[in-house]
């Protein structure tokens, strides 16, 4: 695994903590607001607010096992998995809600994998 492969699939990670501090921590905050193009109102609601806090622990797991691909137990397989699961995940999420977030959550995960083949 290249030191670009490396350095991309820590962005991927920080990329994964920061939605996990927004979701989970930041809920109803104006940058939570901001990033998710809801309203300060709506992120207060408690069903959306639990709703948020569980996807946001979820996305920082994935930050986590990103790390142990790379660091802990480097695995250029397990790395290109998570990297596709990733990528399908915000295909997913740009079919159903937004178009814009292939790149969003996306683009990092793409040139991770592409810079696993060089």
């Amino acid at each position: 695994m290249s030191i670009f492969t490396m350095i991309l699939a820590t962005m991927v990670a920080l990329e994964f903590f920061y939605i996990l501090y927004l979701e989970t921590f930041a809920t109803s905050s104006a940058a939570t607001s901001r990033v998710f193009g809801m309203s300060q109102e709506e992120l207060q609601q408690q069903s959306l607010n639990t709703l948020f806090k569980n996807q946001g622990v979820y996305n920082g797991l994935i930050g986590i096992l990103v790390l142990i691909a790379v660091f802990i137990q480097p695995s250029s397989v397990w790395l290109g998995i998570l990297m596709v699961y990733i990528i399908l995940v915000a295909g997913y999420g740009a079919v159903t809600s937004d178009p814009k977030i292939l790149l969003k959550q996306g683009g990092l995960a793409i040139l991770t994998l592409i810079s696993l083949f060089f």
